[in-house]
């Protein structure tokens, strides 16, 4: 095997996902000497844009913006590097049977609401209230480190207990029972307790089952509701938005950035096996052969596939290796970019001309037991092999935003496509192309000049978005966000500070508190807590 090279360096980051990079460029201006490795060609991991058919670009997985930090937008100097992010006219748009439609949110959003209930108009605001009480209290402990539980006492990790604590204590009580109710009440129960129009709890229960491979009746579901609505556009909370040059524009400043404070990143660097000597981590083994030695390693991938994939199995206790196999992964998403000739034209908001609701996130599954049945299929397989026969498909036509994606006059869509098994009968390869038309059928029975502006697609099943991206499962939260899977317990107790389980190793990837979405923050408090144990400075505040 080649010698080591670059002895020097102080620290290696596996993977160029935005963490990474923001870790990265962190610690490099904390005068640290950093290296990022990425498997792929282009650096970004799942928030990149990418040509998937000829003269159309698209953000080929994660594809819109909200949770990215302020701090770390400002931090990283992203807008003095080009970032620019635009907000949609309004949250959601759901086409319903009869040709009528439901929109949430914008001028018009109220008497939409009353047309189905005039209570559910007058509890709206009572309950994004609610939710702004308990969100501004967990958007600091978003920033900071969770308390750690390890077997012995550490000051550090009791000043931690006490910060969360203190945090807390600025909630009244009916803001702490709200908490609970966040935290353990299914979305589903949430949701009925406070509406009773279907097309609004669908509307609102979406942010429940994106990316959880769950019903949204399960214990535990309102708080992946609660997760989707941490973010902010442009200093508007709650609001969403689109990234002009799509979420490859995040990525790319990040690397700017980090190339300006020294950062060395490579692609097509592929790592085979983090090194071990002496119970420490010391480097990388690339699949070439080559290795690189770092007085730290800092992983940027899902834990999954760090702990069983790159780690020697001989340096992790039973423990660790029992518990990240039951560490829970699978997303059910299927994911698609679709090439258009026109805009849909949907029967309940008629013209290919466009419209504020293309503009939107189209949401396709009209109420919460639309989406539990769509679950049930693919959880079951009873009536296939392990996808719904209605699935719940968000069309968001990312050009009616953005004109660098798609050539004039023709479009661009991502399909974001809930439920589909994991793991489904004879593979993903023999039926892609089967759920991939499914899903076009899908939107083509409410806009139904849909299937014939189809020039071409990509999709990607879950076993696709975990050759590509490393996401396990398709799982696009490296880890599914319950409640033994949160906080202090990402992705194990004891490494919920950003260690990992043995000294050197360090994680920063959305395996860690507070978990997936592009939001920066796993890097951001990673490499805060690698500056404290490395004596240097300046670290995130």
């Amino acid at each position: 095997m080649p010698a080591a090279q670059d002895a020097k360096t102080d620290v290696l980051i596996l993977g160029g996902g935005h963490n990474g990079l923001v870790c990265a460029a962190y610690l490099a201006a904390a005068g640290l000497k950093v290296r990022v490795l990425e498997r792929r060609s282009i650096v970004g991991g799942a928030a990149v844009t990418e040509e998937f058919h000829p003269g159309f670009r698209n953000s080929v997985a994660s594809y819109t913006v909200s949770l990215l930090n302020p701090k770390v937008i400002r931090d990283l100097r992203l807008q003095e590097h080009g970032l620019r992010v635009v907000e949609r006219p309004y949250s959601n748009f759901l086409p319903l049977p009869d040709g009528q439609s439901f929109r949430l949110g914008g001028e018009h959003g109220a008497a939409d609401i009353a047309r189905w209930s005039r209570r559910d108009a007058e509890q709206l605001p009572k309950y994004y209230a609610m939710l702004d009480r308990v969100v501004v209290v967990l958007r600091e402990l978003m920033l900071r480190a969770p308390p750690n539980v390890s077997d012995r006492f550490v000051l550090a990790d009791w000043l931690a207990s006490f910060s969360v604590a203190k945090q807390l204590k600025t909630l009244d009580m009916a803001a702490r029972r709200d908490l609970l109710d966040l935290f353990a009440k299914s979305a589903g129960d949430l949701l009925d307790g406070w509406f009773e129009g279907e097309p609004l709890k669908a509307a609102l229960g979406w942010d429940s089952v994106v990316g959880n491979f769950a019903s949204p009746y399960t214990p535990g579901s309102a708080y992946v509701l609660l997760h989707h609505v941490f973010g902010e556009v442009n200093g508007k909370t709650g609001a969403w938005g689109h990234a002009i040059g799509g979420m490859g524009a995040i990525t790319q400043a990040m690397a700017k950035e980090c190339a300006v404070r020294g950062v060395r990143i490579d692609t097509d660097a592929e790592v085979a096996q983090v090194l071990v000597k002496g119970g420490r981590a010391v480097g990388v083994a690339l699949a070439d052969g080559t290795e690189i030695a770092a007085s730290m390693v800092v992983s940027n991938v899902n834990p999954k596939l760090l702990y069983q994939r790159l780690m020697p199995q001989s340096a992790l206790d039973e423990d660790t290796t029992a518990r990240i196999a039951r560490y829970r992964c699978g997303s059910a998403t299927f994911r698609m970019n679709v090439a258009l000739s026109e805009l849909p034209d949907f029967a309940a908001a008629p013209g290919t001309h466009l419209q504020a609701h293309h503009q939107s996130g189209i949401l396709i599954g009209s109420s919460l037991r639309y989406f539990e049945q769509a679950y049930f299929d693919a959880k079951s397989k009873e009536h296939n092999a392990g996808w719904a026969r209605k699935p719940i498909v968000e069309l968001v036509i990312s050009s009616t935003l953005d004109d660098t994606l798609a050539p004039p006059g023709q479009h661009v869509a991502s399909l974001f496509c809930q439920h589909v098994h994991p793991d489904v009968d004879g593979g993903w390869d023999a039926h892609r192309e089967t759920v991939a038309n499914l899903m076009i059928d899908t939107v083509d029975a409410w806009a139904p000049n849909f299937r014939r502006s189809v020039l071409g697609y990509q999709a990607l099943s879950p076993l696709d978005l975990e050759r590509t991206f490393g996401l396990i499962g398709g799982d696009i939260f490296h880890g599914a966000l319950g409640p033994d899977q949160l906080f202090s317990a990402r992705p194990l107790l004891g490494q919920g500070n950003y260690r990992g389980a043995i000294p050197g190793l360090y994680l920063c990837g959305s395996g860690t508190h507070p978990g997936g979405g592009v939001t920066g923050l796993p890097g951001r408090n990673a490499a805060r807590e690698i500056l404290r144990d490395a004596g240097r400075g300046p670290r995130p505040d």
